[in-house]
């Protein structure tokens, strides 16, 4: 429980919640400044009682948020998107990369004593130039990757969403098509949907079986958009080429999961929005979310129930 000189003159305690914190503890707070592992539910909304007013979140995302819950009571709620954009974007083209040229895979190779005679197809891994990325969610994340894939020489952009975004697309010539031609097309697949129930589970079978073989998939949103049974079935029969996660389900991944044991899968411990800029950038602007709901003013960034 940390008093902030900001809120004395409004005689209002707020709880920061930087790691599992029982719901009792948010007894009577009028503001509750949490991260993206924290379930902001039913449970812990009625536990704060009827003094809660804001809750701000230090995450784009915002599926751990009971939103019809919070407005019901009239809660209002901060986030912190556009401010960790560039750094996602980065990210997911490093994983991209690494997962597509095989670079975990060299470095154990090389660490390990595998490096010997230069072979001609050891290590060969799938490249950008003439290819066909897809994107599974156009939003300022997805047009961001694009714009830094460009150089590449890609040949192709192509999107899917709820519906046609053609002032985004525009911005990277992407072509609108189907779900379904989206997983034929794609020759690198990112994922950068929004986790909601529309969503969850969206990349399965179905997805990964009209896949190409040579097919990189990448997913740096949120780990329940994938059925991580049915990507292990798919990466460990040869289905497709390779997969990069920076998300999964659960976080953190039990070091036992089977994706784990296979060489064509990269996974990163959710670290899209990891530099120093962006986290300070986040910190800054979800406390100031916190604060300017506690005086009741607008919030820069104010999620719209």
């Amino acid at each position: 429980l940390i008093e902030s000189n900001t809120c004395k003159s409004l005689n209002c305690f707020f709880h920061i919640f930087l790691s599992l914190i029982q719901p009792t503890q948010s007894q009577g707070c009028d503001g509750i400044l949490c991260v993206l592992t924290e379930k902001i539910d039913a449970q812990l909304l009625e536990a704060a009682g009827p003094n809660l007013k804001v809750v701000s979140t230090m995450s784009v995302g915002f599926d751990h948020l009971s939103l019809d819950e919070l407005k019901k009571r009239g809660i209002r709620v901060g986030y912190t998107p556009d401010v960790l954009t560039d750094c996602v974007a980065e990210l997911t083209v490093a994983l991209l990369l690494a997962t597509s040229r095989r670079l975990i895979e060299a470095t154990h190779e090389a660490k390990t004593g595998g490096w010997g005679t230069w072979r001609t197809l050891w290590l060969c891994g799938h490249e950008l130039a003439n290819s066909t990325v897809g994107i599974l969610g156009l939003g300022r994340i997805g047009v961001a990757i694009a714009e830094r894939l460009k150089p590449f020489k890609v040949k192709k952009f192509i999107y899917t969403d709820v519906a046609p975004r053609p002032e985004l697309a525009n911005m990277i010539e992407a072509e609108y098509v189907s779900f379904d031609e989206l997983a034929k097309q794609s020759d690198f697949l990112a994922v950068c949907c929004a986790l909601t129930q529309e969503t969850h589970g969206i990349c399965n079978w179905n997805l990964f079986s009209k896949m190409k073989k040579n097919a990189i998939f990448i997913n740096t949103s949120r780990g329940g958009v994938v059925n991580q049974e049915d990507l292990y079935e798919a990466l460990s029969t040869g289905l497709i080429a390779g997969a990069g996660l920076d998300v999964t389900t659960p976080e953190p991944l039990p070091t036992h999961h089977p994706l784990f044991t296979l060489k064509n899968c990269v996974i990163l411990p959710h670290i899209a929005s990891a530099s120093y800029t962006t986290r300070n950038a986040m910190s800054a602007l979800a406390a100031n979310n916190l604060l300017a709901g506690l005086r009741g003013e607008p919030m820069p960034k104010e999620l719209k129930l």
